[in-house]
C-alpha cells in the first residue's frame, strides 16, 4: 500500500528529479522511494559502523601488541638458540652415552611441552604471576 505524501523540496532538487522523471522509465514517486530508502539504510548502516568502530580499534592494538610480543619472543629464542650453537661443542660420534641422553632430554622436553601446551599453562605467565604475588 502507498501512503500520498505533500513534500517541500528546494528548486535545485525539484529541477533535478525532473530531469530523471524525463528519463524513459522514470517516475518521481519511485525516484524518491528509491533514494529515501537507500539514505535511511546508509544511515541505520553508520549508527552500526560507530558502535563497531571502538570494538575494531581495540581488536587492531591488541594484534599489534600480540605481534610485537611475538617478535619478542622469536628474537629472543634464536638469540638462544646461536648463543647455544656457538658455545655449546659437538659430541664426539663415538659417545653414544651422551648422544642417548641428549635424545632422552630432548623427547622429555617435546613431551613436557605438550602437556603444557594442552593443559594451557605458561611458563612465563606463571613466573610473573609468583613476582606480582611477592
Amino acid at each position: 500500500m502507498k501512503i500520498r505524501q505533500n513534500l517541500y523540496i528546494d528548486r535545485e532538487l525539484a529541477d533535478a528529479l525532473e530531469a530523471l522523471a524525463l528519463r524513459p522509465g522514470g517516475n518521481k514517486s519511485r525516484i524518491v522511494n528509491e533514494a529515501l530508502g537507500t539514505w535511511l539504510a546508509r544511515r541505520a548502516t553508520k549508527e552500526v559502523d560507530d558502535l563497531l568502530k571502538v570494538r575494531l580499534d581495540r581488536i587492531s592494538r591488541e594484534i599489534g601488541s600480540c605481534r610485537r610480543d611475538i617478535e619478542v619472543v622469536l628474537e629472543a629464542f634464536a638469540l638462544f638458540v646461536r648463543y647455544q650453537l656457538t658455545v655449546t661443542a659437538p659430541l664426539p660420534e663415538a659417545d653414544t652415552a651422551a648422544l642417548a641422553t641428549g635424545n632422552e632430554r630432548f623427547e622429555r622436553f617435546i613431551a613436557q611441552l605438550g602437556r603444557q601446551i594442552a593443559a594451557g599453562k605458561h611458563t612465563l605467565r606463571g613466573a610473573d604471576a609468583a613476582e606480582a604475588q611477592q
